[in-house]
């Protein structure tokens, strides 16, 4: 008899909390600093905006070039303008020194009118390295077009990897915005060395970087600090929160409190304080029903041995010759053995090991009535029906079925006599055959059920609606009929409560 309230204290304990020590360590602030959010932020911001400098540079260095060449082809326009007004059409000394010298131009050539004019021609020879042609097709397709601006910026690529001492030919408009499809013939064209551009590209491209940097700073300085105070933060409040309640989940003053946000972080922040709510009494009343099985086993060792004493001197009743004796003692010692039999289940279940339902054929009506006759029924002020036929047998446990319908009934009885002012009640016990199942109805006329009991019914310690009701009964007789792979539920009737059962049989072998 010990054992069983052992083994019944040893499963409480084995449902209590783990102790803080199991939970995982919370993480150090120099470990959040280094590999938290903040850092992988901060990293992140300012690669993303140096991956755009970068996007926008290198464009930006292609029209550079375009721009650079097209200043040395306008030069050279007007350096042959001048050269047409000039007498014999030579160009003037100082026109051609400033194009040597600050253009470094090693020959101008202008193409007008179907005619080519070599405006400045070479001092010396050479040899052309390179071609490019920056005049715009008027006729040219969308791809066409698009894939001539990738090829300048390509080009313009090519000038940081060109060998030194390159020379190269340019030929173009020398106005940008030249549209005129009557000379789209005319040119002009230049030589120089490539080495003028690049230094001039460099310099361009070192201006531009320190620009990037100094942009890229401040722009990753203002994302950083508005992520970090909007999300970040938020973030790591939540993730604090939920290691600190992680290490003792019974304490009601570790939930979150919620702020007043109306985005997703609001709202993972009020239900994460909901589910931790709910946790927490899940826990509370996980440990107050452990201390409660620990409690009940006690009490039932001891009430077992008062009952089979009691049993013991119900035996010696049989003796006597009284009639009326004879009448109910076997009813007594069955009624003695039901509970003993129940205070054994009672310590089964608090090991969680319900036993499995020991199923035969049984006559239903005379377990219906063995029931109110329990119960005291019919009593004053309610009535009870039996409509079962006397050939119905059900395949079923009998102490398991005579627990599940002794429990609503039971709660019938009680509801009906907690009526206010009191009024007469009844209680119908009715059964059927459809198929391989037996079905059995049980209706009261009494107050009914609750809507907030309705909502956890078969949930022990939950479904009760009567004061001072455990709401034990009707979570036993569900556990009991889904044991047998059946199911019970609540019928929408217009007064009072009305309870269907639905056993099934075993096999069809049963009824054939």
């Amino acid at each position: 008899m010990p054992q069983d309230s052992a083994s019944v204290e040893t499963s409480s304990r084995q449902n209590e909390i783990k102790p803080a020590g199991d939970a995982a360590p919370t993480p150090r602030s120099s470990e959040m600093l280094l590999h938290g959010l903040p850092s992988k932020l901060l990293y992140l911001t300012a690669l993303f905006i140096m991956l755009a400098e970068i996007l926008i540079f290198v464009p930006s260095v292609a029209n550079f070039r375009i721009t650079w060449l097209t200043d040395r082809l306008t030069a050279a326009r007007l350096a042959s303008l001048a050269a047409d007004a000039a007498p014999g059409g030579i160009i003037p000394e100082s026109v051609r020194s400033e194009l040597l010298s600050t253009a470094q131009l090693r020959s101008v050539a202008v193409k007008t009118s179907g005619m080519r004019k070599l405006v400045l021609p070479p001092e010396e020879p050479f040899v052309v390295d390179a071609q490019f042609d920056l005049r715009e097709d008027l006729d040219a397709t969308f791809s066409e077009w698009l894939a001539n601006r990738f090829g300048l910026v390509a080009d313009a690529i090519g000038v940081f990897f060109a060998p030194e001492g390159r020379m190269i030919l340019v030929r173009g408009h020398p106005d940008p915005g030249f549209r005129s499809p009557l000379a789209q013939e005319d040119f002009v064209e230049i030589v120089l060395p490539e080495a003028t551009l690049k230094a001039a590209m460099v310099r361009y491209g070192l201006n531009v970087l320190g620009l990037s940097i100094i942009i890229s700073i401040i722009a990753a300085a203002l994302v950083y600090i508005t992520l970090i105070m909007m999300f970040v933060r938020p973030m790591m409040r939540l993730t604090r929160n939920m290691l600190s309640f992680s290490e003792d989940p019974e304490d009601a003053s570790r939930i979150i409190v919620p702020s007043d946000r109306r985005d997703e972080i609001g709202i993972a922040e009020r239900e994460l304080a909901r589910m931790q709510r709910q946790l927490s009494q899940t826990l509370q009343q996980k440990s107050r029903l452990a201390q409660l099985g620990l409690a009940v086993s006690k009490i039932n060792h001891d009430l077992r041995n008062m009952l089979a004493s009691a049993q013991i001197i119900s035996d010696r009743l049989t003796a006597v010759p009284d009639p009326t004796v004879q009448r109910f003692a076997p009813k007594l010692i069955a009624s003695l053995d039901r509970a003993i039999n129940f205070c054994n289940d009672t310590l089964r279940y608090g090991r969680a090991e319900e036993a499995a339902p020991r199923r035969e054929l049984i006559a239903l009506r005379e377990l219906v009535e063995e029931v109110g006759e329990g119960l005291g029924l019919p009593r004053e002020g309610i009535d009870w029906r039996v409509l079962i036929e006397p050939k119905l047998r059900v395949d079923a446990d009998p102490d398991h079925l005579f627990r599940i319908l002794n429990n609503i009934c039971r709660n019938a009885a009680q509801a009906i006599e907690s009526q206010q002012p009191p009024a007469a009640g009844e209680i119908v016990v009715e059964a059927r055959r459809e198929g391989l199942r037996t079905i059995i109805e049980v209706r009261d006329n009494g107050p009914g059920v609750s809507a907030q009991a309705r909502a956890r019914l078969f949930q022990a310690f939950a479904g009760s609606s009567r004061n001072g009701g455990t709401g034990l009964g009707l979570a036993i007789a569900a556990e009991l009929v889904r044991a047998h792979g059946g199911t019970i539920q609540l019928l929408e009737v217009p007064k009072g409560a009305a309870f269907r059962i639905e056993i099934p049989d075993r096999s069809r072998a049963k009824y054939s």
